[in-house]
């Protein structure tokens, strides 16, 4: 391949990058799982996962576009202009310290921040979303306030364990993804499990659970089904194209 081919198919694979994480934070608004102008999701675009695109300050998630997207470096020194504080130190760190999380999601999901909450912060095993879930959630209990200076650097740490969600105690979630579909897949399903498992909570009826080893296969069967993350974003794309076009520009 040529070095003017090479230079298309990277600026090509850089476009259909800000269209995906466009599309996510759009549905994000649509689902209502987005907070005011506040929350980020970052996407690496470097092999080194240093350089990452993230929305920049005072979006709407809903208004995001493609060219909306700040393309940063986490190692740089100083924070680059239009980022939000929070948003900057999570992030960076985050990509910084962990080359192998491409997508990062956060947010205060209404949901899975009410679980973080709880004294007993534990997704159980009670239907098969959660069973996605069981043993693939890092739960912190550590809150040291807004997520700045060693505050991110400890949210880095454990983004180190490997599962697909950090739940951050009092504070929020994040999904953690190879690529945006994968990511957004995560932060969707866990959203909807900690739904469930709230409204089971409110009825305060006796609840049935499922077996650790058959929660454990049920989770196994979720990570190894075929293209479902992908499938699923490639529907939300397709609605975008039809419904709101823009978010591609």
């Amino acid at each position: 391949m040529t070095r003017t081919a090479q230079a298309h198919s990277h600026a090509n694979d850089l476009q259909q990058a800000r269209a995906e994480l466009a599309c996510a934070f759009r549905w994000t608004a649509r689902l209502d799982l987005h907070e005011a102008t506040a929350n980020h999701f970052s996407l690496a675009v470097s092999d080194d996962g240093h350089e990452f695109l993230i929305n920049a300050e005072g979006f709407h998630f809903s208004e995001i576009r493609a060219s909306d997207l700040v393309h940063v470096d986490g190692r740089a020194s100083t924070q680059p202009e239009g980022l939000d504080p929070t948003a900057w130190a999570i992030h960076s760190a985050i990509h910084r310290n962990n080359p192998q999380v491409r997508c990062v999601l956060h947010t205060h999901a209404r949901s899975a921040t009410a679980l973080s909450c709880l004294e007993d912060p534990t997704l159980p095993p009670i239907d098969q979303n959660a069973m996605r879930f069981h043993e693939r959630v890092t739960i912190d209990t550590e809150f040291n306030g807004m997520g700045l200076d060693e505050e991110a650097e400890r949210l880095s740490r454990l983004a180190a364990a490997g599962t697909p969600i950090l739940l951050l105690g009092n504070h929020g979630v994040i999904a953690l993804g190879d690529s945006v579909a994968d990511a957004f897949d995560q932060l969707y399903y866990f959203e909807r499990a900690c739904e469930t498992w709230l409204t089971i909570l409110a009825t305060g009826r006796p609840y049935r659970l499922v077996d650790a080893e058959i929660a454990r296969r049920t989770a196994e069967q979720w990570r190894t089904y075929p293209d479902f993350a992908r499938n699923h974003f490639s529907a939300l794309l397709r609605i975008l194209e039809r419904e709101e076009p823009d978010f591609r520009t």
